[in-house]
């Protein structure tokens, strides 16, 4: 008797770890855990407003910076899911180091949160995307964008990148919530 109540709970199992052996084109792969960046936290929102607003307090912008390189014509919501877990990483990824970099110490006291917060979000992040997977056109030719201005970064136009970063963490916040639906954003 004690056999026919296991054997449903044993195909449950097998069917569960055949689901996960197999995942499904264009959804995160197990260990992938965005549910938290559906609605992105209201302090985190003010704690990078506010980091934005004392770095421009201390900053005035190089008028020679050119990060046009780096602008978008698309946005994350015409990737596919895979494709935006990407973009958020390599996002993050910029966002973070530009962030770390030195600065006065109200800056660096004021960019604490943010920062702690993203740098979750990237590890959070880990796992979420097949390494086989390839992106898209538009995404491919963004990174690639992205890689070139981060190597080939001087003493004299990195505040220029610093400053691409800063001003774009909400276009981050907004991406990362989009890869964190799944859906149409």
């Amino acid at each position: 008797m004690q056999c026919l109540r296991l054997t449903p709970l044993l195909v449950l199992v097998l069917v569960a770890s055949l689901g996960a052996a197999f995942p499904h084109e264009g959804a995160p792969r197990k260990g992938c855990s965005l549910f938290k960046y559906k609605q992105v936290i209201f302090h985190e929102m003010k704690a990078a407003e506010k980091m934005q607003k004392e770095f421009r307090n201390i900053r005035r912008l190089d008028r020679n910076c050119n990060t046009r390189l780096l602008d978008r014509k698309w946005t994350s919501a015409h990737l596919s899911v895979p494709d935006r877990v990407l973009l958020v990483e390599a996002e993050l990824n910029f966002t973070i180091t530009m962030l770390q970099r030195p600065a006065r110490p109200g800056f660096a006291r004021t960019r604490q949160r943010p920062l702690a917060f993203l740098a979750q979000a990237r590890e959070d992040l880990q796992g979420c995307v097949a390494p086989s997977h390839q992106p898209s056109a538009e995404l491919g030719q963004w990174l690639q964008n992205l890689r070139v201005a981060t190597e080939t970064a001087t003493q004299d136009n990195i505040s220029c990148l610093e400053d691409y970063a800063i001003r774009h963490v909400f276009e981050v916040l907004g991406d990362l919530n989009c890869a964190a639906r799944q859906e149409q954003c």
